[in-house]
């Protein structure tokens, strides 16, 4: 089993269990404990709608109302100070997206990942628009229902808004860190049999240096990224279809249903078929946790 470096807190959200969730926190106003930095397997925006948050997240940020904070997967960051703020946030589990309709839903992610600023300012215009966009996925997240279509054509409104309000430069490919580019890489493979062996392959690196970068600056080694994202596909096709385990299986990467249903066992503290028995009997109900915190 891979252990997480300490100094990294991994936060994976599962509650939804779908690819596309949001939520709007409103944190209490009161002092909060210092906290290491965080990582976790999906990326995320988060537009501050009231208050002011300091973020540090490859540099210390001042966010202000109109602010979008971009998180890719993986990154590290931490919140200094985040109290009286009201924020709406989105989470994407990458891997879930069609490959098809990746490229321009993820595009803000990639830009951070190579080196833009996280901070993006969204021009008072265009406010109330996101926000609108924002309070109806988190409406839809709330229900599990529309299908993934509808939460996809939500996000891609969004990320549009994001999208044209930045500034960003164009950065080498070239100059992608090790991480950034191995993330990528499992990102849009870790669905199908992949190895630590084709992912050091494909990077011009041996595993060893592959999965001690990734540790050290996520928490999290390359085998622990291909399950987290064969485990995020998992939990969407069991809460949005009823196909069996031994099919959904096959289609997260696993040919042998026993060892998949181990693993998710495992990651989950239920088998997959009573955590999707689970899922059913009741709708998930918002809480006020934080996609940064």
């Amino acid at each position: 089993m891979d252990h997480p470096t300490p100094c990294i807190r991994i936060d994976d959200d599962v509650e939804y269990g779908g690819s596309i969730f949001a939520r709007r926190v409103q944190p209490p106003d009161r002092d909060r404990p210092h906290r290491s930095p965080i990582s976790h397997s999906f990326a995320a925006l988060a537009f501050y709608v009231d208050g002011v948050a300091r973020i540090e997240q490859r540099g210390t940020w001042m966010l202000e109302p109109g602010d979008v904070l971009v998180v890719p997967a993986g990154q590290s960051h931490r919140p200094i100070d985040a109290r009286r703020t009201d924020m709406m946030g989105v989470g994407v589990y990458v891997p879930c997206l069609a490959a098809e309709k990746a490229a321009a839903l993820l595009e803000p992610f990639e830009r951070v990942r190579e080196g833009a600023s996280p901070v993006i300012r969204i021009p008072s215009a265009r406010h109330s628009f996101l926000e609108s966009l924002l309070n109806e996925l988190i409406v839809v997240s709330a229900t599990r229902k529309p299908a993934l279509g509808v939460r996809e054509c939500l996000l891609t409104l969004i990320v549009s808004e994001v999208t044209e309000a930045a500034a960003w430069s164009n950065h080498a490919t070239s100059q992608t860190s090790i991480v950034a580019r191995s993330l990528q890489f499992i990102e849009r493979h870790c669905l199908g049999p992949l190895t630590l062996n084709e992912i050091a392959a494909a990077m011009g690196r041996t595993p060893s240096h592959i999965t001690t970068a990734l540790t050290r600056a996520t928490g999290r080694s390359a085998v622990a990224w291909i399950i987290a994202g064969r485990m995020a596909e998992a939990r969407r096709r069991l809460l949005h279809s009823d196909e069996r385990m031994d099919v959904i299986a096959e289609q997260v990467g696993y040919a042998d249903v026993t060892h998949f249903i181990r693993l998710f066992r495992r990651e989950h503290g239920a088998t997959p078929a009573a955590w999707r028995a689970a899922q059913r009997r009741a709708l998930p109900q918002l809480r006020s946790q934080s996609l940064l915190e």
